[in-house]
């Protein structure tokens, strides 16, 4: 059954009120057809890109983009989501010690870590705005400070309650915002990495989250149902209350 995708863009718009598009995303398999209208970096653009910068291009500019190995500038990227084979020195720890590990013992547990798809599995990773979207997504990548994280993260527990739990390495976040949902069917939180925000122009206070397809009737409910509950964004602030001053403001009037 087709997602009810504008159903989601209008829950969003009136309860999480963002700054920018949601994004659609859908990992294309070989031999599966792109959309017609779909901008491809090296060859409209001239350029390659990072996969946050292909995201940053759909929330911002409202772009439809496929990547594929011949757009990627990103070698961390074309590794995890397997459109090229994982070097020695990858596999070894060594493009994380140094920067991000100690020693490169650490940096193997790091990489071993980052959530990969198989070698060949995929052609392209297709982000389009959530509102032009025209394709099935798998997941919808929304960027947000954090108390619009806050107010998405209430709508994903209003069936199940409970807690929800994500982890965090500090880099390649674009695993964490396409390759982990897709793969539990569950929502993310992200905290967008230092290459996201260097190549992507995520800024200090934006956190992302994701949520697979499979969820966004639940998250629609969420939303409609936290706020009737009083869960609002921006969240209302208190001010039944009288303030005070400072005792000299209170000679100025008789």
């Amino acid at each position: 059954m087709k997602t009810d995708l504008t159903k989601l863009y209008d829950a969003l718009t009136k309860h999480v009120r963002l700054g920018n598009f949601p994004v659609a995303v859908r990992m294309v398999k070989p031999g599966e057809q792109l959309p017609e209208r779909v901008k491809r970096p090296a060859q409209d653009l001239k350029i390659k890109v990072a996969t946050c910068q292909a995201i940053s291009m759909a929330r911002r500019y409202g772009w439809v983009v496929a990547v594929g190995d011949e757009d990627i500038s990103c070698p961390l990227t074309a590794v995890v989501f397997g459109f090229r084979k994982a070097s020695d020195f990858y596999m070894k720890g060594q493009a994380c010690a140094g920067m991000y590990t100690e020693t490169r013992e650490a940096g193997i547990r790091s990489e071993e870590q980052v959530a990969k798809f198989s070698f060949g599995e995929f052609k392209h990773i297709l982000v389009a705005p959530l509102h032009r979207t025209a394709f099935e997504p798998e997941v919808i990548i929304i960027y947000a400070n954090p108390a619009q994280v806050l107010r998405l993260l209430a709508a994903a527990l209003w069936k199940s309650g409970g807690k929800l739990t994500s982890s965090f390495g500090g880099r390649i976040d674009c695993a964490e915002e396409i390759i982990v949902p897709q793969r539990s069917g569950q929502c993310e939180v992200i905290l967008p990495c230092l290459g996201d925000r260097a190549f992507g122009q995520t800024q200090d206070h934006e956190m992302a989250f994701s949520i697979p397809v499979t969820r966004v009737e639940e998250i629609i409910e969420g939303l409609e149902g936290t706020h009737k509950g009083g869960v609002r964004y921006p969240i209302p602030s208190f001010l039944r209350y009288t303030g005070e001053f400072p005792e000299h403001y209170m000679k100025v009037a008789e």
